[in-house]
């Protein structure tokens, strides 16, 4: 009980440390996902939506700078009024162009930078509109103004946005770094926590595989044990049944043959008109003569000692006779196969399986014929016990006799089969193998 609930222990602790180190691991790896995407929305797709608009805005100021530049030209046949029209378009464009560009500028630009952006570009329309004005009445002075005034500022604002896309380019490397850390930090934590994960699943197979091996050396240990004692309790049982063959034998017969032959002089001393007494005399002795006939069927039931002297098979050859006589049952029985000589230790683990499915058959089967058959091959013994009855059911197979049965199979180094038979009775089939020596011996005769 203690073996159990400290396995028990041991295998919960092992996985809730397990489930433990899953949930550590997958917090973390949920944190890096989190970092990783704020990294690729907030910095790297936001920086390229940015730096496209950016762009655009960089483009409308190349366009103003070349229209200051064909607004200088004098020789041009075109008053600088004329490009009012194309700068307004250039305005309308820039000013949609920062709308959008302020909704995805990057979390890392400063408020100044936004506002020197805005404040510029306010400065450079309201000089736009002064030149216009002054254009009217003097466009010399108005060029001038273009020169020194609207060409700077065009200048200073393409500084600007250079910067800025300088700017987003710088923070996108560096997030493409950062991303890349991330990933290698994620793979490198994922083959560090499967390597733990491999090594403490070696360790509990490890520890079940050896825990298991001890187990089953017990329960080899306890089968072993089992099976010596089981050999200890059906030798003393041997032994019982050949003290007690012996004693019904050697006294109780002989004392019923004694009490036979007194009887038989006793008759034959009464005299011619005693005929009452003599009757009596003769029903005496057939009473001690079918009490001895009965003492000598239970001795030679207890220890069958034709075993000993004739064999096995002549064995067999006595025994079913008798059973057909004491139970009414027909037993029909065949040999095939080789006649060969069987070890007495087998022999007698034979005889008694035979006896117990024999007596099975009279006891619960019902069928009042039987079939014996026993087969001799080069290596195994077979012997079958088959009847027409009501078979094992569910709840024959686990009686004393059938147990006793199996514990003699596995004494004699066989295996026992119980079975439905082809009638639909009850069939004991045991099989146990042929030694070297009685192999050899067979082969001699």
């Amino acid at each position: 009980m203690e073996s159990k609930r400290s396995l028990s222990i041991r295998l919960v602790a092992g996985l809730l440390f397990s489930l433990m180190a899953l949930a550590l691991y997958a917090g973390y790896t949920v944190i890096e996902l989190r970092i990783l995407r704020r990294l690729q929305t907030d910095i790297v797709d936001r920086n390229r939506r940015d730096s496209l608009l950016l762009l655009r805005v960089q483009n409308d100021l190349n366009l103003l700078g070349l229209g200051m530049r064909d607004m200088l030209d004098v020789q041009g046949p075109y008053p600088l009024t004329a490009w009012r029209s194309q700068f307004q378009r250039i305005r309308a464009d820039l000013e949609d162009a920062f709308a959008r560009e302020s909704t995805v500028a990057p979390v890392a630009r400063t408020p100044d930078q936004a506002r020197f952006v805005t404040s510029s570009m306010a400065q450079f329309w309201d000089a736009l509109d002064r030149v216009f004005a002054l254009a009217a009445h003097d466009e010399a002075e108005a060029r001038l103004q273009v020169r020194l005034s609207l060409q700077a500022r065009q200048a200073a604002m393409s500084t600007a946005i250079s910067r800025l896309l300088v700017q987003n380019n710088e923070s996108e490397e560096q997030a493409v770094v950062r991303i890349q850390q991330i990933h290698g930090q994620v793979e490198r934590n994922l083959y560090i926590f499967l390597g733990a994960m491999l090594l403490l699943l070696a360790a509990v197979s490890a520890y079940l595989i050896g825990y298991n091996r001890r187990i089953f050396d017990r329960v080899t240990n306890l089968s072993n044990r089992r099976s010596e004692l089981a050999q200890q309790l059906i030798s003393m049982q041997e032994n019982t049944f050949r003290s007690i063959s012996r004693e019904l034998h050697d006294d109780f017969g002989q004392i019923l043959t004694a009490v036979g032959t007194m009887l038989q002089r006793a008759n034959k001393l009464a005299g011619p008109h005693q005929e009452a007494l003599r009757e009596e005399l003769r029903e005496i002795h057939e009473i001690v003569q079918s009490t001895l006939e009965k003492v000598r069927a239970l001795s030679q039931a207890l220890h069958p000692v034709m075993l000993e002297e004739v064999g096995f098979e002549s064995a067999l050859d006595t025994y079913i006779p008798v059973f057909e006589r004491r139970t009414g049952i027909a037993v029909r029985y065949t040999k095939s196969g080789d006649s060969r000589e069987i070890s007495r230790a087998t022999s007698i683990h034979l005889y008694r399986v035979l006896q117990e499915a024999l007596n099975n058959v009279a006891r619960h089967s019902g069928s009042k014929q039987a079939e014996v058959r026993l087969i001799r091959t080069p290596t195994l013994v077979t012997l079958e016990v088959e009847d027409h009855g009501a078979g094992f059911g569910d709840s024959g197979r686990a009686g004393l006799g059938l147990i006793s049965m199996r514990e003699r199979a596995e004494l004699a180094g066989g295996a026992i089969e119980f079975m439905e038979g082809a009638g639909g009775g009850a069939l004991v089939r045991i099989s146990v193998p042929v030694s070297t020596e009685e192999v050899h011996a067979t082969a001699g005769l």
